[in-house]
């Protein structure tokens, strides 16, 4: 599988939270209109780190424990890394930032959308990143 490098530069357009937590990002080409409109789903527990770079581990699901997460409105993404056996690591303009590791029995996380390969990581994680 292939890093989503293509994130690079989406802004984050809405935020979504029930049991699962889903960014919604967006990018647009000066020439060409929309480049990329994607959805990030979290199913599993995830670290939040935000700009003044206190870490927050939340869990989908939990309600308001997961307002830290509204502050990446507006945010586009700077750097974007998948590691290990799907380890997905984004960096964010303001210096906030999101880790999500697989997990070892379900769904860890999904992108999905126009302008990207979709990727799923499914139990115990997905192996072969591609840069």
């Amino acid at each position: 599988m292939k890093v989503p490098t293509a994130l690079i530069g989406a802004r984050v357009e809405s935020t979504a939270f029930d049991l699962q937590v889903t960014l919604s990002l967006c990018a647009m080409d000066p020439d060409e209109g929309y480049r990329l409109g994607a959805e990030l789903v979290l199913d599993t527990p995830f670290l939040f780190r935000d700009a003044a770079g206190e870490w927050h581990e939340l869990d989908p699901g939990t309600g308001v424990s997961l307002a830290p997460v509204l502050a990446l409105f507006g945010q586009s993404v700077v750097a974007v890394d998948v590691r290990d056996r799907g380890v997905l690591v984004i960096d964010f303009q303001d210096g906030a930032g999101l880790w999500v590791g697989p997990d070892p029995q379900s769904v860890s996380w999904r992108l999905i959308g126009h302008g990207i390969e979709p990727i799923m990581v499914g139990p115990g994680g997905e192996e072969n990143w591609e840069r």
